[in-house]
């Protein structure tokens, strides 16, 4: 469902943007959450002109940005981890109920309000990095989705308000929380997009929005969607650039994301810190897992999980992929010997190694 901060603006345009298309597939690029995005799509059958659909999927970046973003000191999540009350939208709704399913489901490995945890090592929304081990484990007591709240509905003043104090129920005041949505937010904005092409008449589409993706239909030469899979090198920073597989998705709607620490990391006195902390121990990850690539029905939950896959290592990754019907993996690590090895599961479709 499109959150109600866009969606009677996209309804509107898509009223008044009615004339047909000549229907052909079209690319839309943009920028969106510090990077870009791309869309590919079908405009067969489509009432909306090519500039009304870009309208339409600037307006839900723009709304994301502003609701969870921790980059825009204007964003609600920024007043709200600064302690301030809060008008929440749907959105900031959605996504705080869906961090804590997440949280439930992976046993707090994939944990967004360890936001504290992530500035403390350089990789949130500050520049600090190598804590003491006094820091680090003062900051994870008061770590945890367990401590909050399950739906902030449930402590909204009359006027709609809420307060981050207010969703702390373990009893300890005084250390309201500090969320980060890094890890979902790009999957979840995918999920935005492709819901609204859908009421368009989008039947094909591929969205990828800052590497995450989400497919649906076929491509222009009438197969599935092919999507690369970085080498995970450090140094490998543009995508597509070197790959080490390709994989075929679609036609039904599906999230397609990887996570590594290829790309976001740091090296102190010889040792590499990378940028996935583990904040059940409130570390940075150290183990042969270098990238986890998840399919999954919809793009933020393959989001998660490829967070969560980068968090517990290749041999919990592997058994959690197995024991997930609707969920498909592919995990890149190095072996015993030093090269590089791939494990995927049975559905995980490569086309190309």
């Amino acid at each position: 469902m499109l959150p109600y901060t866009v969606a009677s603006l996209l309804l509107a345009g898509l009223m008044l943007l009615s004339c047909r298309q000549g229907g052909g597939y079209v690319t839309v690029t943009g920028y969106a959450q510090g990077g870009t995005y791309m869309v590919k799509l079908n405009t067969d059958g489509v009432n909306v002109p090519e500039a009304g659909l870009k309208s339409g999927i600037d307006s839900i970046l723009t709304a994301l940005d502003a609701s969870v973003s921790g980059y825009n000191p204007s964003s609600i999540l920024t007043a709200f981890n600064a302690g301030e009350r809060v008008l929440p939208d749907s959105i900031f709704l959605e996504m705080f109920r869906l961090a804590g399913k997440y949280f439930d489901m992976t046993g707090g490995a994939m944990d967004v309000s360890a936001g504290t945890l992530f500035d403390m090592w350089g990789f949130g929304f500050t520049a600090d990095s190598l804590p003491s081990r006094a820091e680090v484990s003062l900051a994870k007591k008061y770590v945890g989705m367990d401590r909050l709240v399950p739906d902030l509905r449930a402590i909204m003043a009359q006027d709609g308000t809420v307060c981050a104090e207010d969703a702390v129920i373990d009893g300890v005041p005084g250390h309201p929380p500090v969320l980060n949505y890094n890890a979902i937010a790009q999957g979840y904005s995918c999920d935005l997009v492709a819901s609204y092409l859908e009421r368009a008449g989008v039947e094909d589409m591929l969205i990828d929005i800052g590497g995450e993706i989400v497919c649906k239909g076929l491509n222009p030469s009438g197969n599935p969607w092919t999507i690369g899979v970085d080498r995970p090198v450090d140094g490998n920073n543009v995508s597509g650039r070197d790959l080490k597989g390709v994989l075929e998705a679609g036609p039904d709607r599906c999230g397609v994301v990887t996570s590594g620490n290829y790309r976001k990391f740091y090296v102190r006195d010889g040792k590499k810190y990378a940028h996935t902390i583990d904040p059940r121990t409130g570390y940075p990850v150290s183990h042969s897992l270098l990238s986890a690539t998840i399919v999954a029905p919809d793009a933020v939950t393959a989001d998660a999980l490829a967070t969560y896959c980068m968090v517990i290592g290749v041999d919990e990754a592997r058994s959690f992929i197995e024991g997930c019907p609707d969920i498909e993996g592919y995990l890149i690590y190095e072996a015993g010997d030093g090269s590089m090895a791939v494990w995927k599961s049975s559905g995980f479709r490569l086309v190309h190694e």
